[in-house]
């Protein structure tokens, strides 16, 4: 079931968001259930806070238990004021009005906070892939998954760079993976890139994660949003994967824009959600498209000051590079986490590497609180913020600069 705007139409409202999360689980089962729901971080746009109420509401006089765990991936854990703040509600609130809830952050690297959900067969794997890969995948999972009687999942959908679109089943792996079904996957995604695969519905990577759901027991269902503005332009609930696909049909519509021809300069803004390069840049993966070959792409966020508070080390040992400079070298890099790795390609963008020589198709320019030389290291280009006045790329797409203030989560496209 679901609802969902039309054009020139006003987003839904509270009332129509609490008649489909009402009646929605007043068809499911739960009494006397323990509920683990399953939300994003703050690094996803949504109504993450009314959504917790509504359901809140709707269950708690009915459940044993409604707990939440925040889908991190291998993102840093939350504290539990930022937790509040992306419920929406405060620590005497969660005392009194919430007590029935109890929040966890996802430990993707706690191996004993993780369960064996089974493995892909090498033959599977190479199915599923095209034959790009042919190798035995453990699919590990947080424990707490097996640990409930029903999982129910609540986030929205967005283009994705490794998935194609984000949301379902994709709040479980990599939300609460373990690492190897993790790196894995977005390995697979960097090689098939990022311009091949992001806004395209069905792909390989979403058949791997679909198909690692597949393998935990507990039953599960989804409220799968599709946000414009902050607010909710559609809503959609049942399994992950009939609400996901629904709502990755409207993200369709509304997430994508098209343009009639390249740009030679984007600058691309990072909001404040966006905290460290592995998050920001997303600013690239949303507009590299739209970037004629030869031209720069700035990440403008004078906020960032890490590249990533989980990843930092490796990625200042690899740089960013493309995905032709690692695979021409891969019994040089094979050894490191295959999610970092294609994160590195990801930002980097579309090359080749011949005769040891990497040529990026574009320029990836940081304008952040990172420094000049460390940029360097890493292979990116550098940009003093302060020297930044983004009005001066506004309403410029008549001699080819692109200004997007909020980037990250629309996609662009050029027009066939």
């Amino acid at each position: 079931m679901g609802l969902e705007t039309h054009p020139g139409h006003p987003l839904l409202d509270h009332t129509q968001a609490n008649g489909i999360v009402t009646d929605a689980l007043a068809l499911e089962p739960l009494d006397g259930r323990r509920v683990l729901l399953i939300v994003p971080d703050h690094t996803r746009t949504a109504p993450v806070d009314l959504m917790f109420r509504l359901i809140y509401e709707a269950l708690a006089p009915r459940v044993e238990a409604l707990d939440v765990m925040i889908a991190l991936g291998t993102h840093h854990p939350l504290s539990m004021d930022a937790i509040y703040r992306r419920m929406g509600i405060t620590a005497d609130e969660h005392r009194t009005l919430f007590s029935k809830t109890r929040f966890f952050n996802h430990d993707w690297k706690n191996a004993g906070g993780l369960r064996d959900a089974g493995e892909l067969s090498e033959e599977r794997v190479a199915e599923i892939t095209g034959g790009r890969l042919r190798m035995r995948v453990r699919v590990s999972v947080n424990a707490l998954a097996f640990e409930y009687d029903h999982l129910l999942i609540c986030g929205p959908v967005f283009p994705h760079e490794v998935a194609g679109f984000s949301g379902g089943n994709k709040y479980l792996f990599p939300g609460i993976a373990g690492q190897e079904i993790l790196d894995f996957f977005h390995w697979l995604g960097a090689l098939i890139t990022n311009p091949g695969i992001i806004g395209h519905k069905h792909t390989p990577v979403r058949a791997v994660i679909d198909e690692a759901a597949s393998r935990i027991p507990t039953p599960k269902s989804c409220f799968a949003m599709v946000v414009q503005g902050g607010g909710l332009a559609g809503l959609y609930y049942g399994s992950p994967e009939e609400a996901w696909s629904q709502a990755a049909d409207l993200s369709a519509k509304l997430h994508i824009v098209f343009k009639e021809r390249p740009f030679h300069t984007v600058l691309s803004c990072a909001p404040q959600m966006y905290d460290d390069i592995w998050v920001a840049g997303k600013c690239m993966y949303k507009l590299e498209p739209v970037v004629a070959d030869g031209g720069r792409l700035i990440i403008y966020a004078p906020h960032v000051t890490e590249v990533s508070y989980t990843h930092g080390e490796i990625l200042d040992e690899i740089g960013y590079h493309t995905r032709d400079y690692f695979a021409g070298q891969w019994e040089r890099f094979r050894h490191y986490p295959w999610g970092v790795l294609a994160h590195s390609t990801h930002v980097r963008g579309i090359g080749t590497y011949e005769d040891g020589v990497e040529k990026p198709r574009i320029e990836v320019i940081l304008a952040t609180g990172i420094p000049e030389e460390r940029c360097r290291r890493l292979n990116l280009g550098y940009m003093d913020p302060a020297g930044i006045d983004a009005r001066d790329y506004q309403g410029r797409e008549y001699e080819g600069i692109l200004h997007v203030p909020k980037a990250g989560e629309t996609l662009y496209r050029l027009k066939e």
